[in-house]
């Protein structure tokens, strides 16, 4: 399987070219364009409880489809549901990801609901996407992506953070002297130990706290 990234990064588009007998799965929804030659098959990847689950607890689509060349080559375009970047990632292991991330991956990879514990009460978040496998993984972001590698100690406000390692873990705390609009005291997300982590460049909190002034009123006439 081939691959290849398009107009990056405001509005990434995934290409990926396969050959007769390969496969790519993705988010029901994320396919533009696609071969005349390629097949499709949509399923709940896990069972009913699965798609369940990742549908109501962290946004994920409840149907996935796979893509498959089978008896020619052929291509899938692929685009993410908001405007942004798309990281690619040999997986071998596991990676979080935060709900919505997801885009797709080989089949060898698969995706699982995970309750991050007490600490998710405090964010919108509560559940986030277990990836685990071996294969190309391919994962989104609201505006660019920054991957950096803490050891020690990490501090990202929540609405950044995109996907991180399963040796890095977090606590949540208020930052009492941010505030915005919608969000009375901004959370941060304080992370420790080794590992690599993925900010995005944008957050669809601040986007909401922008646009909330300017939403219609209803008038008092």
């Amino acid at each position: 399987m081939e691959y290849q990234l398009l107009s990056q990064p405001t509005y990434t588009a995934l290409e990926v070219n396969l050959n007769v007998g390969e496969r790519i799965v993705a988010e029901a929804g994320a396919m533009s364009w696609m071969s005349g030659s390629i097949r499709t098959e949509t399923s709940t990847r896990g069972g009913v409880l699965a798609g369940l689950s990742r549908s109501l607890l962290t946004g994920e689509s409840f149907f996935q489809n796979t893509y498959i060349a089978e008896d020619a080559p052929g291509e899938v375009g692929l685009v993410p549901g908001s405007p942004g970047d798309i990281v690619p990632l040999e997986l071998d292991g596991e990676l979080l990801l935060e709900k919505g991330a997801y885009l797709a991956s080989e089949e060898g990879i698969t995706c699982h609901s995970k309750w991050d514990g007490l600490k998710g009460l405090f964010n919108e978040g509560m559940f986030v996407l277990r990836v685990e496998g071996t294969g190309q993984l391919f994962f989104n972001c609201y505006g660019a992506a920054e991957e950096v590698y803490v050891d020690g100690d990490y501090v990202v406000d929540n609405g950044y953070a995109v996907a991180w390692e399963p040796t890095l873990t977090y606590k949540l705390t208020k930052a009492r002297k941010i505030r915005s609009f919608l969000f009375a005291d901004q959370l941060m997300m304080r992370f420790s130990g080794q590992g690599r982590l993925w900010i995005q460049s944008r957050s669809p909190r601040s986007l909401a706290s922008w646009v909330y002034p300017f939403r219609p009123q209803k008038s008092k006439n």
